[in-house]
């Protein structure tokens, strides 16, 4: 079957369409993005403004469309944190559906973690071991860890790329202070979910996904993008401490010239590179893995998993989030 994943987060309306059937692996088909910064949106009240809630609709419109040019049998419409934030976000999920037919399903942080562990476990197999994977967006950081497909513990901090960005810096690039206390923030907010995570044990394997990864990796020597998926790609506290003492006195017009930054990110680069600096400190890791596949993925792969009714396990559907159940049932169907 074809499936069309819409992910609405905090600086992408992301459309990926995969050619798909349970138990095989998801094929992209195509990928189209919208850059929309919902996040910069949210006005002082935390409501989505109407400059923004005009984008979406326009973006989830265009989406709605392509999805049903390219033969989708499903469209999995889900929304993050710039929506989950939002004090109106209920008014704009209903102005949404009501102009476009598509009905966005907000996930809640714990669930985006759980889907994006699955996509990992998938990605490495069970032969990776125990794992713990990390997760930084827009919005928020995703962390979560466990031997089986569902973590046995998950977490989601309010401490995403571009809301640090903009709640913690005044200048571009921003002041040394202005680095020092924003470090010793994260420091104070990782430690308590760092000694839940630990409790689990160590991890086998340890796993950053997500663009603001992928974007540090590159800058520290991993292979690019048209190397191709499988290429093993890693990122070291060693050289992102290397990273950090020279990223973190250029301008962003700068650091977007730089290869594997994107000029609509630029600006987020520093902010990233201290949360993923931070988390690898606090959870006392050196090395962790790049894997391509993420949040998508994962809303994918339950979806598959769930198609005859039930899910692939009685844990699978003890543990299951409740959230897809409902982006499943409520995502607009594509039909001509």
């Amino acid at each position: 079957m074809r499936l069309g994943v819409l992910d609405v987060g905090s600086n992408t309306v992301h459309l990926l369409v995969v050619d798909a059937h349970r138990g095989g692996h998801p094929t992209p088909m195509t990928s189209e993005k919208a850059e929309l910064r919902l996040a910069e949106h949210l006005g002082r009240d935390g409501a989505l403004d109407r400059s923004g809630a005009d984008s979406l609709v326009a973006a989830v419109h265009r989406a709605r469309d392509a999805s049903i040019a390219l033969g989708c049998d499903d469209l999995l419409a889900f929304a993050t944190s710039a929506l989950r934030d939002a004090t109106n976000s209920a008014a704009v999920l209903t102005r949404v559906r009501a102009e476009t037919g598509v009905a966005l399903q907000v996930l809640p942080g714990d669930d985006e973690a759980r889907y994006t562990f699955l996509a990992v476990r998938r990605w490495y197999g069970w032969s990776a071991g125990r794992l713990l994977v990390l997760d930084i967006g827009g919005g928020s950081l995703e962390l979560a860890t466990g031997r089986d497909e569902h973590p046995a513990a998950a977490a989601s901090l309010p401490l995403g790329a571009g809301r640090l960005t903009r709640d913690h810096f005044t200048s571009d690039p921003p002041s040394r202070a202005e680095v020092a206390a924003l470090r010793e923030k994260l420091d104070a907010d990782l430690a308590p979910v760092a000694r839940d995570l630990r409790r689990d044990g160590e991890p086998d394997l340890v796993v950053g996904t997500s663009k603001t990864f992928r974007s540090l990796a590159r800058l520290t020597g991993a292979q690019p993008s048209s190397a191709g998926l499988r290429v093993r790609r890693t990122l070291t506290d060693v050289g992102l401490r290397q990273l950090m003492s020279f990223i973190s006195r250029m301008s962003s017009a700068d650091l977007a010239e730089l290869e594997g930054v994107s000029a609509s990110r630029a600006h987020q680069v520093v902010a990233g590179a201290l949360v993923a600096e931070a988390a690898m400190r606090a959870l006392k890791v050196s090395e962790l893995d790049i894997c391509p596949w993420a949040l998508r993925e994962g809303v994918i792969l339950r979806r598959l998993d769930t198609l005859d009714g039930s899910s692939r396990s009685d844990r699978s559907a003890q543990d299951a989030p409740s959230a897809l159940g409902r982006l499943t049932s409520d995502g607009a169907r594509c039909s001509g």
